[in-house]
């Protein structure tokens, strides 16, 4: 039985390990041999492809012995599985020892093996560049790093390493075999798997244990130089220099990126995530154009809007008093809501529907184009065959399959970690845990809804007294009591919402453990799911409340609507609703953006300095070999690349769902991510230790989260032009009700009064509206935003036919706009194909090749072991020749 126990179960100094492996030794210790930029053992020859470190054990309490013999123990377990070892002191810590690591030939070829790792077998030598796309390259080679510091590589055809068929892969030198990323993933590998203690029946494996526990501070694969110097071994590729210096600079923003650089030194999964970042944004660019066109012809038409100037109009918006929007308000006038109605104008206009449209078909341009980019770097990276079948299992996975069953594919009996009832067991948990904290999200935004119910009461009344804010005097104008609530709850909302997502975060890590998936892409994936679940709630449905709920169940003068009994349910901002989501956005999207960006920054350099400061305890002034100055980095988490998704991810989303509210948010968003590479890039180069390269074939479970979300932006942005937007009421009076109001052709003149209903303000009650509340002389008619009857008439305050024809066209606008936006969808994912018509040639001719190589190397490997039968088969034949023409000689 193999299975991974909690440490603080059990005393240390009462367990007992067994002996080490037979023929263990241990690791050799040599000095510092003063090559800082040195990357191989004392002997100048095995290079070193993996760092441990760990703190001297004199140096620790009672339980040094029991730590030190498990390290110990772990140690000759590696050494045991063909990992060399060579242990050096640290220059500036007398208490730290670091453990080299190098894996030797015979072990890179097996594990390649193991891994699937794929190998060059041939050069692809298929041109298919036409005369256009030189010409494109030269007018972009500015905008490209420097190709003669990065030099582009030869493209190869490849095949998974096989060690009996060695002869059909490209001839090199063992050193430029396997890449030092590949090394770091065999070592990796190796040391996730190798036991450090077995009790009993009960064995413990893995370095992440004892990296939990303490045994080891650290184990990471090194740099290969410093990132602003280059190194002074010659044989060093400086891929870490080449990297900061023509990548994470931030002079070179307006440069593209060295992907095939970034995979060959970080992974395959880095390289996809760059990738995807970088497409996303050059998207953007074209979505950011039509979006500025759309705001600044909005900015345009924003003083010769026929409804702002009636708005501001004296004679018209100026004469008409709006009736008191909560129990203690005053009455007031619409011009006072002037300047709202032109800052509205710029973002709720026809140009808006179009801008919605657009963004539609954009969103599925874009995601048809990523897949067939994606199939491309697929192919060019080797991972078009990276099934789930070839990815190893995770250790704590192994470490607790304790239940025999057969594989329904193979047919072979295996263990797994639990039955068929447990695995639903720990599903249903995960599931009630996520329900609970989205309800408990839900919460926080009533929480909020009744803060800005509360606030808005409260400003109202004292913003009646002159007295109560006269150092705000110069701006009180501007500070309404919609105003100051809106921006103070979405204040309250983004801090509520980065709270959440601390305590979140640890709860589903703790779910997904419980959970216990196969594979390092099933954990990510489930953790994903239930990440973004949480996210979507959190950052979204303030912005949804907003959007869909707020102003729309309000009741009308005389017959509020109430919450809880107490709070009179909020009525939109005078402008509209939609001039409040346009505000909630930019605060969340705006303070997300700063916020990420200054912790990026700040937070690594700072962690860097302090762990700096504390790590050096001599004063020696010598400078540290490689591996001790990547110690003193800040290590990349499991979750660091989980992260970086989310943020853009999170981001796609307030570009797609609400992005007829806000037409600057592509803009905004690109220029975030212009900067947000520059930063990923130059923080993953400068202030973290090398990330341990890993494979993946695409982005994940983001995938289907983005189509999801493309698929519901269709539906939000529709339903917030019929519903937050004030485009289909002008649109319904403009053909339908304009002339009848007696304007002659059809035009907007008259609308604002068209779109106002009456109220006899003699018709309030002592519970709607107090006697506190001041009312304007010679005042019998107060007006209101809505379509009902006015006093006097037999249905008064009911809905009126204007009323039922703009619902009517609303519903008719979102059915008709939903299902041409979906079938334009389906037409473009149908035309074009996830995969080129190159690539997919490329992808038959490398199969072609594997088969052909291998099978003539088979051919040969026959024939080279039956030529020795052969050869005894001729000789025995021709002796056998002889023997009978003897025969007939004698008897003749």
């Amino acid at each position: 039985m193999y299975e991974v126990m909690e440490e603080d179960s059990y005393e240390f100094r009462d367990v007992d390990l067994p002996d080490l492996p037979d023929g263990h030794c241990f690791p050799n210790q040599v000095e510092y041999n003063n090559q800082p930029d040195s990357l191989f053992f004392n002997d100048g020859v095995r290079s070193v492809d993996f760092i441990l470190v760990y703190e001297d054990e004199d140096t620790k309490p009672f339980d040094k012995k029991f730590t030190c013999k498990r390290r110990k123990y772990f140690e000759g377990c590696l050494m045991k599985m063909g990992l060399e070892l060579e242990a050096t002191p640290s220059v500036h810590n007398d208490n730290l020892m670091y453990v080299k690591v190098h894996v030797p030939w015979e072990v890179q070829r097996t594990y390649a093996e193991v891994l699937h790792i794929k190998i060059p077998i041939e050069v692809n030598d298929h041109v298919d560049r036409s005369p256009i796309w030189d010409l494109f390259d030269w007018i972009t080679k500015h905008f490209k790093p420097n190709e003669k510091l990065i030099k582009k590589e030869v493209d190869h055809y490849t095949a998974p390493y096989q060690k009996h068929h060695h002869e059909c892969f490209l001839k090199m030198d063992k050193e430029r075999f396997f890449t030092p990323s590949m090394r770091s993933r065999m070592a990796n590998f190796i040391m996730c798997r190798a036991p450090y203690e077995i009790r009993g029946n009960v064995k413990k494996f893995g370095i992440t244990k004892l990296l939990n526990t303490g045994v080891y501070k650290a184990a990471y694969p090194p740099h290969d130089s410093r990132f602003n110097v280059k190194s002074t071994v010659e044989s060093c590729p400086n891929e870490r220099y080449l990297l900061y210096k023509e990548w994470a600079h931030p002079k070179n923003f307006y440069k593209t990126q060295p992907l095939d650089l970034i995979r060959k030194y970080y992974g395959e999964k880095i390289g996809i995530y760059f990738a995807w970042l970088g497409f996303y944004t050059k998207m953007l660019a074209f979505a950011s154009v039509v979006g500025l066109a759309c705001f600044f012809y909005g900015y345009h038409i924003q003083e010769n809007s026929t409804w702002s100037k009636e708005v501001c109009d004296p004679d018209i918006g100026g004469k008409i008093v709006m009736c008191p929007q909560c129990d203690l308000c005053n009455y007031w006038i619409l011009n006072s809501t002037c300047d709202t109605s032109k800052t509205l104008t710029i973002f709720d206009h026809f140009g808006t529907l179009v801008f919605a449209v657009f963004m539609a078909v954009w969103v599925t341009v874009f995601l048809e184009f990523w897949k067939r980019y994606q199939s491309q770097l697929e192919f060019e990276w080797d991972t078009v065959e990276f099934l789930e079948q070839q990815e190893p299992s995770r250790p704590e996975y192994d470490a607790a399959c304790v239940y025999d069953t057969i594989n329904p594919v193979t047919g072979v009996q295996e263990k797994v970690p639990f039955t068929f009832c447990g695995r639903c067991f720990r599903i249903s948990i995960g599931i009630g845990t996520v329900l609970f904290w989205i309800v408990l999200i839900l919460a926080s935004i009533v929480a909020i809804i009744i803060y800005r119910l509360a606030v808005f009461f409260s400003l109202s009344i004292k913003l009646k007294n002159p007295g109560n804010f006269t150092t705000l005097e110069p701006l009180k104008e501007y500070v309404t009591p919609q105003m100051a609530t809106s921006v103070t709850a979405g204040l309250i909302n983004f801090v509520v919402i980065m709270i959440l997502n601390t305590l979140y975060e640890r709860v589903a890590i703790w779910i997904t453990d419980f959970e216990l998936p196969r594979t390092r892409t099933d954990y990510e994936n489930s953790l994903t799911l239930k990440m973004f679940l949480f996210q979507f709630v959190n950052y979204y449905s303030s912005c949804f409340y907003i959007a869909f709920v707020k102003g729309k169940i309000v009741g009308h003068p005389g017959q509020p609507v109430y919450i809880l009994g107490k709070y009179r349910n909020e009525e939109c901002d005078p402008g509209g609703c939609l001039i409040e989501l346009t505000t909630q956005l930019a605060i969340i999207m705006g303070g997300k953006a700063i916020w990420n960006n200054i912790q990026e920054v700040l937070l690594p350099w700072v962690k860097n300095l302090i762990f700096r400061y504390c790590t050096r305890v001599t004063p020696k002034k010598v400078e540290p070999p490689r591996w001790e100055q990547d110690f003193e980095l800040q290590p990349f988490t499991k979750l660091g690349l989980f992260y970086e998704y989310l943020e853009m991810v999170i981001q796609f989303g307030f570009v797609t769902l609400f992005v007829a509210s806000f037409p600057l948010a592509p803009f905004l968003a690109l220029v975030n991510n212009i900067i947000e590479i520059r930063v990923d890039a130059w923080k993953m180069t400068t202030q973290f230790r090398r990330i341990l390269p890993e494979k993946a074939r695409d982005i994940g479970a983001w995938q289907p989260i983005l189509q999801w979300i493309a698929i519901l932006a269709v539906a939000t942005n529709a339903m917030i032009i019929a519903f937050t937007s004030d485009i289909i009421p002008r649109l319904v009076y403009y053909w339908s009700f304009s002339v009848e109001e007696g304007y002659g052709n059809h035009s907007m003149s008259g609308f604002i009064n068209s779109s106002l209903s009456y109220f006899n303000t003699d018709d309030f009650s002592k519970a709607t509206v107090t006697d506190a509340v001041e009312r304007p002389p010679n005042i019998t008619i107060c007006r209101y935003r809505d379509f009902r009857f006015p006093p006097g008439h037999p249905r008064q305050y009911q809905y009126n036919m204007h009323y039922w024809h703009v619902i009517a066209a609303k519903m008719a606008f979102i059915i008709v706009v939903e299902h041409v936006a979906y079938l334009t969808k389906f037409i473009l994912a149908s035309v074009i194909p996830d995969i080129s018509h190159t690539t997919r040639e490329h992808l038959k001719r490398e199969r072609y090749l594997t088969q052909a190589i291998i099978h003539e190397v088979r051919l040969n490997l026959v024939s080279k072991r039956l030529k020795p039968v052969k050869d005894d088969l001729s000789s025995h034949m021709a002796r056998n020749d002889n023997d009978n023409d003897e025969l007939e000689l004698s008897e003749y």
